[in-house]
């Protein structure tokens, strides 16, 4: 039992280099638990390698949405500031979750994204969401959801298909619908850079506390502008949290233990 970040990048260009010294950070602040979420097939793989090597992180296999049309979009001229590393087609991205799903601690992330992806993309998309969507269910895996401005029709389609145990890491839409959200039963991972956040501060007090996830979406949205995130973090999130409902730290910490244990049936 302990802290844990349920949406970390440790394997990314940032952290990469000196990870061992990020997951020695993470075990000092009191973190038990790092769930790695891959992007892609070479993302996936470094993740599982990294899984091998240190119990501390929990791997997690997806497809970031944009990765998903990225071939279709540089095919349109689409400009995309991100490398996803060596290239794949998206039935290549889609079976190497599904080849590997039984190894997943969680499916994701994996979602609908509509900022960086044309609207002419968006049925190939979301075709590739509901193939991860079904393996997750499948294997009977917790999914991690990413969504920038499609979260309504990824909302849509898990309801269609009947899945329940969903986190929905980072959520940028109204605190409204993230409160439907969680009163239809999934979960949201509230990131560490809350304080200085509007909407994160309001999703952290009011959603239902059996709802709320820590996670660090390191290296983004740390609790410093302009530093690297990392998820030794998520010690800044729960101090926050236990001030925002008025409450030990320990009990938030107990709360935040039993919402994972929920989600992905085990102690974080």
């Amino acid at each position: 039992m302990g802290l844990f970040d349920v949406h970390a990048h440790v394997t990314h260009p940032t952290l990469a280099p000196r990870v061992h010294e990020v997951l020695d950070h993470a075990r000092r602040a009191g973190v038990t638990t790092i769930l790695a979420n891959g992007l892609n097939p070479h993302d996936n793989e470094a993740v599982r390698a990294l899984a091998a090597e240190d119990p501390l992180v929990k791997p997690c296999f997806g497809l970031y949405p944009v990765d998903a049309v990225l071939n279709e979009m540089e095919a349109m001229g689409v400009d995309y500031p991100r490398d996803p590393g060596p290239g794949f087609t998206v039935d290549e991205a889609v079976a190497w979750v599904r080849d590997h799903a039984s190894e997943a601690f969680a499916i994701g992330e994996i979602g609908l994204d509509g900022y960086w992806v044309p609207e002419a993309l968006w049925d190939a998309q979301e075709k590739a969401f509901r193939q991860l969507v079904e393996i997750a269910m499948e294997a009977d895996k917790a999914i991690i959801i990413h969504t920038r401005k499609r979260e309504r029709r990824a909302l849509e389609v898990l309801k269609e298909m009947g899945a329940t145990r969903v986190d929905w890491h980072c959520f940028g839409s109204k605190v409204k619908l993230a409160r439907q959200i969680a009163e239809h039963g999934h979960w949201l991972s509230i990131p560490a850079n809350a304080r200085r956040n509007e909407a994160f501060s309001r999703m952290l007090a009011t959603l239902p506390r059996d709802k709320v996830l820590l996670e660090t979406d390191c290296p983004y949205l740390g609790p410093e502008p302009g530093v690297d995130n990392e998820p030794a973090n998520v010690a800044v999130t729960l101090d926050y949290a236990a001030e925002l409902w008025g409450c030990t730290p320990e009990a938030a910490l107990r709360q935040l233990e039993e919402n994972f244990e929920a989600l992905f049936g085990v102690a974080p």
